[in-house]
């Protein structure tokens, strides 16, 4: 499959954005919908995170994950499904209680936090690896609690992505790999762009792939603007790649997108170096994931 990219299509994610173009999706049917339509656009995974249906803000209830997943597969896709593990990590510090976290705190244990996978059992979820300064926040995600998550998923037996969001990520994440905590091919997602993350530019995408295991997959996006690049710079490298609303909004300047029209102008960025999307089914047999549970 040395033509081939997997597509994963991150539809709603946890930002603020659903005031800002009315494409994102916010219900378990309106998320559940878009990754289908993705599926059909040339999507092989749909990365879901899941939305308060009446303020649209993110939510950590396994009810709507339920819903979701219980959506997707009914329908006549076999796209496969990807659950977010990493929601519960936003550390905001309280400037009168330093140690205390302020507005817009929210933390969730490794328990807390796989809930939704252990209930559900996706075929992926992800594994955030470590710790960033997130624009004017902090993400969580100390070593101990990463050990202990991906324990967790280890014993769910769902497979791992591990998101990278600087080059101590990759460290991290391979020393857990060291542990035995991390087994078969892995996965690595490279997050790129975020304030105050890694770069999003090849030669970040060239320094830390280089740095994966022997025998593992990696995939990578960029954000806003940088969103469609990454998606030729990272396939051109031999990765997967990643677009959506998680990501980004607009499909150019001043016009905002869906998912799936995301998705088809990533088969387009592929298609013109000369690859193609990979299927479900072929993205299953190239990343060695169980039978999808339907």
């Amino acid at each position: 499959m040395n033509n081939k990219r997997i597509i994963t299509a991150a539809l709603t994610g946890a930002g603020d954005t659903t005031s800002k173009s009315k494409h994102v999706p916010i219900t378990p049917k309106e998320i559940a919908d878009s990754a289908i339509e993705s599926a059909k656009a040339g999507a092989a995974i749909a990365h879901i995170h899941v939305r308060d249906p009446k303020t649209g803000k993110l939510s950590h209830d396994v009810e709507l994950f339920k819903e979701t997943v219980e959506r997707i597969r009914e329908a006549d896709t076999d796209v496969i499904i990807n659950i977010t593990a990493g929601g519960g990590g936003d550390f905001v510090p309280s400037l009168e209680t330093p140690t205390a976290g302020g507005p817009g705190t929210d933390i969730q244990t490794p328990q807390e936090r796989h809930e939704p996978v252990g209930k559900l059992l996706p075929e992926i979820c992800t594994l955030d690896c470590g710790s960033l300064n997130f624009g004017d926040e902090v993400y969580l995600g100390p070593a101990g609690w990463l050990r202990e998550h991906a324990q967790l998923i280890k014993d769910s037996g769902v497979k791992p992505e591990m998101e990278i969001f600087d080059t101590g990520h990759i460290r991290l994440a391979n020393q857990l790999i060291s542990e035995g905590l991390i087994e078969g091919n892995p996965m690595y997602q490279f997050c790129l762009g975020i304030p105050w993350g890694a770069d999003a530019d090849a030669e970040t995408i060239d320094y830390m792939r280089k740095r994966t295991v022997e025998g593992s997959h990696w995939s990578a996006f960029g954000i806003g603007r940088m969103q469609l690049p990454m998606v030729a710079q990272s396939a051109l490298l031999g990765g997967n790649v990643r677009v959506g609303l998680e990501d980004n909004l607009y499909l150019e300047k001043g016009v905002l997108g869906s998912n799936e029209q995301l998705v088809d102008r990533a088969v387009s960025v592929l298609n013109s170096v000369n690859l193609e999307p990979m299927t479900p089914r072929e993205a299953r047999e190239q990343l060695n994931l169980k039978a999808f549970n339907r």
